[in-house]
Order: C-alpha cells, then sequence, then structure tokens
C-alpha cells in the first residue's frame, strides 16, 4: 500500500523567515509609533533617542504612519503564521488514479482547498527555473487543458540538482513524462 500512495507534507507559512520579518517589523513599528507620539506629547518615550526635538508635523506625523503600518504588517505576518496558510500536503494515489493538493487557507467557509485531478486529465510532470533577481525553482503539475498547478511551496529557491530529482522521482511515480516549461 506504501508503494501506490506518496504523500508530500508542504510547510505553509511557519518558516523561519517569516518569524524574523514579523519580529523585525513589529520592532521597528513600535519604534516608529513611540518616535511620533513622543514628538506630539514632548514626552520622549525611547531610551536611546530624543524624538521631542521633531516637529509633529509633518516628522511626527509620518513616523505615526509608517510606525502603524509596519506594526499592522507584523500582526498579519503574525496571523498567518498561527493560523498556518498554505501549508497541506499533495497526495498521489495510484490505488484510485487521484492527485489530491491539499493546502489551509484564511478562515470561513472555504478554510480547506482541496484540489483533485484524475491520472486521465494529466500530461506531464514539468519544471520551471528562473534566475535573476527573484528565482523560482517550481514543479508543475501540467494538464491536458494547458494549467499549470505548481506543486511545490513558496520558498528559498532550492538546487537545481535537488528539484531535478525531486521532479524525475514524482514522474517516475506516476508513469509521466517530464518536461522543462
Amino acid at each position: 500500500m506504501q508503494n501506490e500512495i506518496r504523500r508530500d507534507k508542504i510547510i505553509g507559512s511557519r518558516r523561519l523567515s517569516n518569524y524574523f520579518w514579523s519580529f523585525f517589523l513589529f520592532v521597528g513599528g513600535i519604534g516608529f509609533l513611540l518616535a511620533g507620539i513622543s514628538s506630539y506629547l514632548n514626552i520622549n518615550l525611547l531610551p536611546f533617542a530624543n524624538p521631542t526635538e521633531l516637529a509633529f508635523i509633518p516628522q511626527g506625523l509620518v513616523m505615526m504612519f509608517y510606525g502603524t503600518l509596519s506594526f499592522g504588517i507584523s500582526v498579519y505576518i503574525l496571523i498567518t503564521v498561527f493560523l498556518d496558510i498554505g501549508s497541506g500536503y499533495n497526495e498521489y494515489n495510484r490505488i484510485e488514479n487521484l492527485v489530491k493538493i491539499v493546502r489551509k487557507g484564511f478562515p470561513g467557509k472555504n478554510r480547506e482547498i482541496l484540489l483533485t485531478y484524475p491520472f486521465s486529465n494529466i500530461q506531464s510532470i514539468g519544471i520551471k527555473i528562473t534566475e535573476g533577481l527573484n528565482p523560482t525553482r517550481s514543479i508543475y503539475l501540467c494538464l491536458k487543458d494547458d494549467r499549470k498547478i505548481p506543486l511545490t511551496p513558496v520558498q528559498d529557491p532550492t538546487s537545481i540538482s535537488n528539484l531535478e530529482e525531486e521532479a524525475a522521482s514524482l514522474a517516475k511515480f506516476l508513469d509521466l513524462k517530464l518536461e522543462n516549461i
């Protein structure tokens, strides 16, 4: 039975980079907010600077705006980490001839996302590699109606050899051809 079903776990938003950015934005946002409030109240709320010398309009107001924005983004990232948005698994079932892609979304009616594709609709396994400023290295499920469903999570780019090895293993398991997109 284990040879007939393959399940690949997908890590969602609970990545080290999200924890780092949430902390960084939270601390920076609080600092900017305190600097803006200090310039308004003329009371120094920061031990390492003296923002009371700033004029509230426009510097203090702008600092409060950026602090609120930074704080809000950090809270949003923390909520996505807490809810584990994007996590799930890809299941390849040769017994039922189905590929199931399961992910967690935001709370609500459609919290769990389930995509199911029969083997008869699958054309191949595709690899897409783009280099440059924003490199991407992804494995796709290429369907006969020209849709390409991503199977790899959003993450730091893995090495090309690991990506090719994983794609070749999946193509062999599903008995499909491997192509470059």
